[in-house]
């Protein structure tokens, strides 16, 4: 089960994020580019994911991920209740989340140094 400090533990361990509370949900973003939020209650988190394969995501366990509000299908945005993801796979989830934020030659330099 991924927790709140699962998350938090893993974002600030990214370069050049910052944790920020905005209207009672906390974000993570990279310069003013939000790519993880959680909802209020912290039982889901929102994620930058590929529009072109969030459909995708979501076919395979519906159960696990959700589409983001209509009002926010236009962005490169996922949901996911935090309760199901955890360990390796949330980390993932987190990582290329960010990697969809940072210029290229970031991610390249950290994952140089975690490899």
């Amino acid at each position: 089960m991924g927790t709140v400090d699962e998350v938090r533990g893993v974002a600030l361990s990214l370069p050049r994020t910052t944790e920020h509370l905005i209207r009672d949900r906390v974000k993570f973003r990279v310069g003013s580019i939000v790519y993880l939020a959680l909802s209020q209650d912290e039982t889901t988190l929102g994620f930058a994911f590929p529009k072109e394969e969030r459909d995708a995501l979501v076919a395979t366990d519906p159960a696990r991920f959700f589409q983001p509000p209509v009002s926010d299908l236009r962005f490169n945005w996922v949901c996911g209740h935090l309760a199901t993801l955890h360990g390796a796979e949330l980390r993932d989830l987190i990582v290329e989340a960010w990697r969809m934020v940072v210029p290229k030659r970031v991610y390249a330099a950290w994952h140089q140094g975690v490899s």
